[in-house]
């Protein structure tokens, strides 16, 4: 099978990523690296392959089968309305839109367009979610009847001295708490309530540094997560998951999800439970649930190839971006109003004129 052609918008952090992975991938080849800077001209050149400064300067013959957009959260939009326009199936970096409204023309337009977008949420990949999926709903853990999650990082100076890393649209719940946030959806269905408190006491930045944030799902579940990017600790994803090698494991957990028959923690997968009925006077028993690990930004790169080609639709579609982005608006409007915020209310300009 011929190879897919595959560019790269976008040559941060995370695009370079995504660009590593394309050309370790025997059915993908990097066509392309969509960016202006001096920096994203650089790194085509170091990996040999042809620099744009945008899409619109590459020719409709040198179009490539897919775009991979990893541009900064306010771009996503644009970005990705120029590459539907051209009919080329669209991966675009989490979170979809850095704004509700923004997100749910960026979805109407792939849908009115039957152009496929995909939503860089990869965790949902990773064999090791998949296997707690299937633990979550097995019935193992009895009803599940509570949730934590904890992103504690502390990320150095030189991180913010990109100008868009301090800016509205960034901060730790737009860039990294919306994982966890589609991570908890998946796990445990839709959010339909949230309380979230907020602060940026330390850096003093527009942008939160800290927050707290309770979360009611449809399921009756009751949710708490812990998020500052201004805390040397282990107890985040990026410490403890393995997933990224440029960030030294810790072993420690981020998730614990609480049953009334036992309760697991995540990213090891260690079930906790009585031997017989559950009882806080008697012994815990540990079990370690296996599962064969792969690299989950590969596997969406594979995907996504599967989604191009038309074998399968997206894991994680437009509106699934669009939702878990809801949540997150839900929590930055609770953290201003000092209110809790019912997802119902989170309504996008689409969802108004539907009504």
């Amino acid at each position: 099978m011929k190879p897919l052609a595959i560019a790269v918008m976008g040559a941060g952090l995370i695009g370079k990523r995504h660009a590593e992975r394309i050309m370790s991938e025997p059915g993908t080849v990097l066509s392309a690296v969509i960016d202006p800077s001096p920096a994203g001209r650089d790194f085509a050149e170091s990996v040999g392959v042809r620099w744009s400064r945008s899409f619109a300067d590459i020719s409709p013959e040198d179009r490539p089968d897919g775009i991979i957009v990893a541009t900064p959260n306010q771009l996503h939009v644009e970005n990705g309305m120029e590459v539907i326009a051209a009919g080329i199936p669209v991966l675009v970096e989490k979170p979809i839109a850095d704004d509700v409204d923004a997100a749910a023309i960026l979805v109407a337009a792939c849908e009115k367009a039957g152009v496929p977008l995909l939503v860089g949420h990869h965790r949902r990949y990773n064999p090791m979610i998949q296997t707690a999926k299937e633990i979550v709903a097995s019935g193992r853990l009895g009803r599940i009847v509570t949730m934590h999650g904890t992103f504690w990082v502390a990320k150095p100076a030189a991180y913010f001295e990109t100008p868009w890393r301090r800016e509205a649209g960034a901060g730790p719940i737009f860039v990294n708490l919306i994982h966890d946030v589609d991570l908890f959806r998946y796990l445990f269905g839709e959010i339909e309530a949230v309380s979230a408190m907020e602060s940026h006491s330390v850096r003093l930045h527009p942008v939160e540094d800290t927050a707290v944030v309770a979360l009611r799902f449809a399921s009756g579940v009751l949710g708490t997560i812990g998020v500052s990017d201004a805390v040397a600790a282990p107890w985040s994803w990026e410490m403890t998951a393995g997933e990224n090698p440029a960030f030294p494991r810790q072993d420690q957990s981020c998730y614990q999800v609480g049953g009334t028959q036992a309760s697991l923690d995540i990213p090891h997968l260690t079930l906790w439970r009585n031997p017989s009925a559950p009882d806080w006077m008697q012994p815990l028993v540990r079990e370690r649930i296996p599962f064969v690990p792969a690299d989950p930004l590969q596997v969406q790169l594979r995907h996504f190839c599967d989604v191009i080609r038309g074998d399968a639709t997206p894991l994680v579609s437009g509106r699934e971006g669009l939702a878990s982005l809801k949540v997150i608006e839900a929590i930055k409007t609770s953290a201003r109003s000092g209110q809790t915020v019912h997802l119902s209310h989170v309504r996008s300009a689409s969802d108004h004129q539907k009504v």
